[in-house]
């Protein structure tokens, strides 16, 4: 092989770029790769250009039966397997159509009462609980909060801007009056902080 040639990058990096060239959230992108990986191991390293139906099928009914994941997780890995063999390995799959899907249970939603939320807040403190609270008062998910930047939060208006959220669009929430001193409060211990550091 010639020197100069470029080596081909590796699979789990080559899925990689395709999810982010998708604009992917992280989250689903070491999803993707996880089932990947999975995939390939579960099958003694083999690459996925020489296994087809039969293996995906073999893959995916180890995890129903003997991992017993929920339908959900299932149909994940199913996504995984679909993204890299159409997007990464442009690889037409008209065997797709025959792989079995698992059928998802519908449930009704567990929520807290009143009481049972006020019971969980009283059991935390310090930053997990405005954290908690935050997330109960806004509606934002936990990757969202853990995210959340100082200059999203607009006190004047009351709103905090979720960037970059599910699907990859922003969106406004309305920040709850009993949590502006508090936020207020985190926010000037942060910046104190932040202080000292730079000026150590």
């Amino acid at each position: 092989m010639n020197s100069l040639t470029p080596a081909q990058p590796r699979l789990l990096d080559q899925l990689r770029s395709a999810a982010r060239y998708r604009h992917f959230a992280l989250a689903t992108e070491k999803a993707y790769a996880h089932w990947v990986r999975a995939f390939v191991r579960f099958h003694g390293l083999r690459h996925p250009r020489e296994m087809g139906a039969t293996e995906v099928e073999a893959f995916l009914t180890h995890l129903a039966e003997v991992r017993q994941v929920a339908p959900s997780t299932h149909k994940q890995a199913l996504a995984a397997l679909l993204f890299l063999y159409r997007e990464v390995l442009k690889i037409d799959l008209p065997w797709m159509a025959e792989v079995g899907r698992p059928r998802a249970v519908r449930r009704l939603p567990v929520v807290l009462t009143s009481d049972e939320v006020r019971r969980t807040l009283a059991g935390l403190e310090g930053n997990a609980l405005l954290l908690a609270q935050l997330l109960y008062g806004t509606g934002m998910r936990v990757m969202e909060g853990l995210r959340l930047r100082v200059k999203d939060v607009d006190f004047e208006h009351g709103a905090i801007v979720v960037r970059e959220a599910k699907g990859g669009k922003d969106r406004v929430v309305m920040l709850p009056a009993t949590l502006r001193d508090p936020l207020r409060a985190h926010l000037a211990r942060v910046h104190a902080l932040w202080a000292q550091d730079r000026a150590d």
